[in-house]
């Protein structure tokens, strides 16, 4: 599951894996790793709905796959490459997005998107007012550029925190993608 050894378990943990395996039908390896500090699991899975529910979701998973891919988290690239899948795009434009992003098919404000938020997760420090100008001149206003850095930003914290305990995507991966948007999805952390 990780580097970690289990969480000690008690009537929180327990409430946060009743709570996750009622949603996703199993116990995914990331709450099981948060049970080392359910408060922490609670507080950014807050953050990340306050997040979400102020953006267009194909806009936050795009925005969340182009961080997880910069980042390098195969965890996070499988699970918002499946949502990417199962809710806009078949599996090989999914592939090619994972991959060349600027050659799949996303329209150009997508394409400025997804290039941003990867440049924020990469080194946000770098990031410089002609990039904000340019997700401008695509459409985007101030609130939803801040939405894009929002999302980018709780990647980062949860991409992150997987990424350095190990945990191992959950073996529902293997099963529900096929072999290639897999291999396109993982990213190499």
């Amino acid at each position: 599951m990780s580097y970690l050894q289990q969480a000690e378990q008690s009537p929180e943990t327990e409430r946060i894996f009743d709570a996750a395996t009622k949603g996703l039908g199993y116990l995914p390896n990331f709450t099981r790793l948060f049970a080392h500090s359910p408060a922490a699991y609670l507080a950014w899975q807050q953050l990340n709905s306050a997040v979400k529910a102020d953006m267009e979701l194909r806009r936050y998973e795009l925005a969340t796959l182009a961080a997880a891919r910069a980042l390098k988290s195969s965890y996070c690239g499988l699970a918002h490459g499946t949502i990417l899948r199962d809710k806009f795009f078949d599996a090989s434009t999914v592939a090619a997005i994972a991959s060349d992003h600027g050659s799949a098919g996303l329209s150009a404000q997508e394409v400025a998107v997804v290039d941003f938020a990867g440049k924020v997760a990469t080194d946000a420090s770098s990031v410089a007012e002609a990039d904000i100008a340019g997700l401008r001149s695509h459409g985007l206003d101030d609130t939803e550029i801040f939405h894009v850095i929002l999302a980018v930003g709780v990647r980062c914290f949860f991409s992150t925190v997987l990424n350095a305990a190990g945990a191992v995507p959950d073996p529902h991966y293997k099963e529900s993608l096929d072999a290639d948007l897999r291999q396109a999805l993982s990213f190499g952390g």
